[in-house]
């Protein structure tokens, strides 16, 4: 379970403030070297006129808690940390309960690295309030920012790349939006939509803005800091994680997600056939041959879809209940497309060619609703939801 922690003051970080205060929220993973610091720059930087609190969204293994907890003693204002037992969704997951926790009118994300200048927080705020703007975005690349913190060519390289594949994916949802990868922004409290939002890695701005994007947006410039202390945490992993991310993103809707389906099963025709031809250079006769190859394009397509399409949807049931329902799914398309095939050309005089068409259409849209309703349907209510392996 998670566990909110209050300072040492006796102040509460989920207790209601005062009318547009401000609610810092800092995801956390291994930072303990680096919050004391971020807390005396908070401390130096935020007015005193401005009701702040900080609240630290914690993932760590480490004495970070601690370590805030400890420093939280010297802070003017309230500072707390929710401890997360149980990771869920990476750091963007962190940011999602600290929105939810936070009460303030505006809520600004940062991370807790120092990479993020505090002293720009009254800025974004600022910029919100001069221009009604529900979300503001400090970004990298307009005049005046900079990636400098980026440590070398690589890193660069990677966020410029990322940068521009999502705006090429998301060309409406992100225009006006120059630095959809940062991790620094301030966002109005009642723009925040944390029931719609599922995110995979930290890339939540990304997630925000895809998903439940307010109307209006603004941004300020800033100067990307070198790291306090620590590793980054960006890594190959994480990589593949924005790269799932972004898919899932895309194929959110029911267009898309056919378009992927279509994609996802053409793409299953090389496993099969790089299979039939192994099993045929073993002597394995061609009909079971035939029938082990169309395995290896289903379980294939298994993976592609699990991890593409219908990530956000596998916990009602285990992962062998899926491949099975999946496998099922699929053979019965191979098994029914013959006899539709013959029907379309006896019974309504088509063409071999124009029937095939048709069938493999046909069977290929009823592959889509059945993966949907039978594999990554919830089951009915009052079924025992089952958590995915």
């Amino acid at each position: 379970m998670s566990e909110h922690t209050a300072p040492a003051q006796g102040l509460d970080a989920v207790e209601v403030p005062e009318p547009g205060a401000v609610t810092l929220v800092v995801p956390t993973f291994n930072e303990s070297a680096n919050v004391r610091r971020l807390l005396h720059q908070i401390t130096e930087s935020v007015p005193a006129r401005m009701a702040c609190e900080v609240l630290f969204v914690d993932d760590s293994t480490d004495d970070t808690p601690e370590v805030v907890r400890e420093a939280a003693k010297d802070c003017p204002y309230p500072v707390a940390v929710l401890h997360r037992d149980e990771p869920v969704g990476g750091l963007g997951g962190a940011v999602v309960e600290g929105l939810e926790a936070a009460a303030s009118e505006w809520i600004v994300v940062m991370d807790g690295d120092c990479q993020h200048p505090p002293s720009l927080v009254p800025e974004l705020i600022e910029a919100g309030e001069r221009t009604n703007a529900a979300l503001v975005v400090a970004s990298r690349y307009l005049e005046g920012g900079s990636r400098a913190g980026l440590a070398g060519g690589y890193r660069v390289a990677v966020s410029r790349g990322a940068t521009l594949l999502a705006k090429a994916l998301f060309p409406r949802r992100l225009r006006g939006i120059s630095d959809p990868m940062s991790g620094f922004f301030a966002i109005r409290r009642s723009a925040v939509t944390a029931e719609v939002l599922k995110p995979l890695g930290y890339k939540i701005l990304l997630e925000l803005a895809v998903r439940s994007r307010p109307r209006q947006v603004a941004e300020v410039p800033f100067v990307f800091r070198d790291r306090f202390a620590g590793e980054s945490k960006s890594t190959a992993r994480e990589g593949l994680r924005f790269l799932r991310h972004l898919a899932g993103l895309r194929t959110a809707s029911p267009a898309a997600r056919l378009a992927g389906f279509g994609l996802i099963g053409a793409s299953g025709f090389v496993p099969n056939l790089v299979g039939l031809w192994a099993l045929t250079a073993l002597t394995v006769p061609y009909v079971p041959a035939e029938i082990l190859a169309n395995q290896l394009g289903v379980a294939w397509n298994f993976l592609l879809i699990e991890q593409l399409l219908f990530r956000d949807r596998r916990a009602h049931r285990r992962w062998w209940d899926r491949l099975g329902r999946f496998g099922l799914l699929a053979n019965a398309d191979l098994v029914l497309r013959i006899p539709l095939i013959a029907l379309l050309v006896d019974r309504f005089g088509m063409g071999v060619l124009p029937a095939t068409a048709l069938a493999l259409v046909m069977t290929f849209v009823v592959r889509v609703a059945g993966a949907a309703a039978l594999v990554y349907h919830p089951p009915p209510r009052g079924g025992r939801a089952r958590r995915a392996a």
